[in-house]
Formats: C-alpha cells, structure tokens, sequence
C-alpha cells in the first residue's frame, strides 16, 4: 500500500527576497476531514483584530485548489501594505500552490482532498508591489517544496547534531 501524500500534515517555510519586500511563509498542508480542516475552518471563523484569515484567490472568485486559508502575520497599516496583503501576496501565494501542483509537489489528482493554511508574512513598510509578488510566490513554491520533501529533514538540522563532549549547542 502506497503512502498518502499528506497522512496528517506536512509543514513547510520559506523566506524569499531582501528588505521591505521580502516574504516569509509557513504553512501546513493536511487532508480535508482531518486536523488541519478542523484548524483551517477555525480560523477562518474566528478572526483576530487586524489579522484576518481569508481565502486565497488567484483572482475574484477563482478560488486556489488546494483550497488555502491566508493569514496576515503582520497587521494590515496602510494603502499600500493592505494592497499587498490582500494583492500582490494574496496572488503570489495562489500561484506558487499553482505552480507546485503543476510541477507535481501536490498529486494534482488529489489537490481537492487538501488544505493549505498560510501564515504569510508582508512587511508593513513594503515599497514593491512586483517584488513582493515576486518574493511571495518563490516563498509559497519553496515552502511547499521543503514541506513535501520534509526538508531540513533531522540529519541537515543544526539541532539535531551530536554536540561534542563538553560543549554546549549553540
């Protein structure tokens, strides 16, 4: 018997970019019907003040697939900072989930069996929208890369090193 995709979740993160523009995105990808669904459906029905959980689109009413939750880490200030949350990331994300179900990271057959949950960090003093659609779609497709090929896995960890005797790890 094969090995499902995702048995519960897989987590990946990824930081793309330098500066104000930069994006840095963690996110768990799980099966509808599991944990991740109840925590996906959680959030989206609970909102925070100032950091909304929406659904990703890659345009109004074309919904991602897997369909993905996208949480701002920062809180929403300003014009341009909330045109990249609710933009220029929003649509980065969406296709980096794109791109790694056309490039087979996520079984395009199953893709409707999944959810992804993003916490996506925008910074507030961002000054590109390109560039920061740019750094969030690269982020999106690298942290779903490293989440299916459980990357750093334990051995490339630096916690995870045997310390030598009498040193502590830093």
């Amino acid at each position: 018997m094969s090995t499902p995709f995702a048995p519960t979740a897989l987590i990946g993160e990824a930081f793309v970019g330098q500066g104000a523009n930069a994006a840095h995105t963690h996110l768990v990808i799980g099966h509808k019907g599991g944990p991740v669904e109840t925590a996906w459906a959680t959030a989206l029905a609970t909102p925070s003040s100032r950091h909304v959980p929406f659904m990703a689109v890659m345009r109004p009413s074309v919904v991602v697939k897997p369909l993905a939750r996208f949480t701002n880490k920062a809180a929403a200030v300003g014009e341009l900072h909330q045109r990249a949350i609710w933009g220029s990331a929003q649509v980065g994300l969406g296709l980096g989930i794109t791109d790694a179900v056309g490039n087979g990271l996520i079984p395009a057959k199953e893709a409707e069996a999944y959810l992804i949950i993003a916490a996506v960090w925008v910074n507030p003093e961002v000054e590109d929208l390109d560039a920061s659609f740019r750094n969030q779609h690269a982020a999106a497709y690298n942290a779903i890369r490293g989440a299916v090929n459980r990357h750093p896995g334990r051995q490339q960890h630096p916690a995870h090193r045997p310390a030598r005797t009498g040193q502590a790890l830093r």
